[in-house]
């Protein structure tokens, strides 16, 4: 019933305005209605009881009292005035009236009953008052709820004669009064229901909209312009979704603008970079001994600068691919291991050249998957590249693949670790987002992880990066497989390290 409700009713989650509205509003409301019906019952009770009180003031008033006080200085006895005073007494279905002696026996009672000398409160406290009256509210020795009045008799002489007692049950007042507050406790409840519905529509109208606003400045700021909130009232609420929508249609205005200058001007740059390079390279190959140290080291730069350059125009290329998700796979059946043993075999030069050891461990068994395999290519030569960038000399990184099987899946695992700077804990979650660098004193575009971890995405696997600032970095890439082999046929052997090592060096962090 309650979920039902929430349904029908939209009810918003008990949180942010929703709870400062229940606490300032309702609260309020609440705490009022809750004043309200303690005070009314009290003065219900009040009343109704008041007016039970008037009635026995009535029989054992100060005129009963100078009656039988009359009666006594005529000679009469009190218990023949206390007959006489009963036959004339007007309320004798409602109350019952006891005439006591001066011991505290009931000679007479209105009921006709003989009455057993019992404990009387208002007896008790109508002999010590100086006025000479008594209350008492309470039950009796049958159990049943009274009120009791008692006024003392005294003669002319002032010496007490007895006293009048005035009784009447309570039950039905009590059973009145539960009724009335029944009937206020249930009229306070439903215009307090009514408060809240009503005001459960008006807070859905803000609350939803902000909801929805929110959800869609989320999506915004993770790079989907598309998205535009619905206009559903003419109020400050639709003012604010026009604002957003025009400035959703502005960014992605500006972002195809950015994306497409992206493209053009990585177009523009890809011919003359080659042109540079390569008779940069031809006349490097074709100098003599006659050419001076300076122009050879200089021709040397210009070599290696243009290939830094036209390294960084592909990923702007492939940055600009992504954007506009003209990035396509040619896949076709693929060794990932293979793949990965040849990208190891051709940085491990490079490495080794700066200083850096790189220990692996492939499957010599086939991981076969439907890929890319430039593309998988470009996947590991990021991550080693970036390995390297962050390592720092005579350290080690890295690399181990294995078959593993996830979720009912088989899959190729990569792990590539280094002991580099690290990352901390801040940039850690933003490492995978575009144009983001976590340490702007080595060089690079920012873009490269980003179209990594897109590439691996669009082959259906995931990509994870694990890291410790000053110990390293470890990133793991999951790449799903035809099949992986029994574990019985898997030869763990590395090609050229020693599996342990390997093992240790992939637990730096622990």
């Amino acid at each position: 019933m309650k979920n039902f409700l929430k349904q029908k009713l939209h009810i918003p989650k008990i949180e942010g305005i929703t709870l400062r509205w229940i606490i300032n509003i309702i609260g309020v409301i609440a705490l009022f209605f809750i004043i309200v019906f303690i005070a009314s019952s009290f003065a219900i009770k009040t009343h109704y009881y008041s007016s039970v009180e008037s009635i026995l003031n009535s029989g054992a008033s100060t005129t009963a009292v100078s009656y039988f006080s009359s009666y006594l200085d005529a000679g009469t006895s009190l218990e023949q005035s206390a007959a006489d005073y009963i036959d004339s007494y007007s309320y004798k279905e409602k109350t019952t009236v006891w005439i006591i002696d001066n011991e505290g026996n009931v000679i007479l009672s209105s009921s006709g009953f003989a009455i057993e000398k019992q404990e009387m409160p208002d007896y008790e406290q109508a002999l010590t008052d100086s006025q000479g009256t008594g209350k008492y509210i309470g039950k009796i020795a049958g159990g049943e709820r009274v009120m009791a009045v008692c006024r003392v008799i005294r003669n002319s002489n002032g010496d007490i004669a007895g006293a009048v007692r005035v009784i009447s049950s309570l039950e039905q007042v009590d059973k009145q009064i539960r009724t009335v507050v029944l009937l206020i406790f249930i009229g306070l409840v439903i215009v307090f229901a009514i408060i809240l519905f009503s005001n459960l529509f008006f807070i859905r109208s803000i609350i939803i909209p902000i909801q929805e606003v929110n959800e869609t400045t989320k999506k915004i700021s993770q790079g989907d312009y598309s998205v535009r909130i619905e206009k559903k009232y003419n109020d400050e609420i639709g003012n604010l979704c026009d604002s957003i929508n025009s400035m959703a249609e502005e960014i992605s205005t500006t972002d195809k603008m950015k994306n497409d200058f992206i493209s053009t001007i990585s177009h523009e740059l890809r011919t003359p970079l080659t042109s540079i390079k390569g008779w940069g390279e031809t006349l490097n190959f074709g100098m003599d001994d006659s050419v001076d140290e300076i122009t050879k080291k200089g021709l040397e730069i210009i070599v290696k600068e243009a290939g830094r350059l036209e390294g960084f125009v592909e990923e702007l290329l492939d940055f600009s691919r992504l954007q506009s998700g003209r990035m396509k796979l040619r896949l076709a059946k693929t060794d990932i291991f293979a793949e990965l043993d040849e990208t190891v075999f051709t940085f491990r030069e490079r490495a080794m050249h700066e200083g850096i050891e790189v220990k692996y461990s492939i499957p010599e068994i086939p991981a076969v998957a439907d890929a890319d395999a430039n593309r998988i290519k470009q996947v590991f030569m990021n991550i080693l590249d970036n390995a390297l960038k962050y390592s720092r000399s005579a350290s080690k990184i890295f690399v181990k693949a294995e078959f593993v099987r996830l979720e009912n899946k088989d899959y190729a695992k990569i792990a590539i670790a280094d002991q580099g700077c690290g990352i901390s804990k801040e940039d850690l979650p933003h490492v995978k987002e575009k144009f983001y660098k976590a340490n702007v004193s080595v060089k690079g575009s920012g873009i490269g992880l980003a179209v990594t971890n897109e590439i691996v995405n669009l082959h259906g696997g995931r990509l994870e990066i694990d890291s410790e600032e000053g110990k390293g970095t470890l990133v793991t890439i999951y790449l799903p497989i035809e099949s992986a082999p029994a574990k019985g046929d898997i030869n763990d052997m590395n090609i050229n390290s020693d599996t342990a090592e390997i093992d240790n060096g992939m637990k730096m962090k622990g």
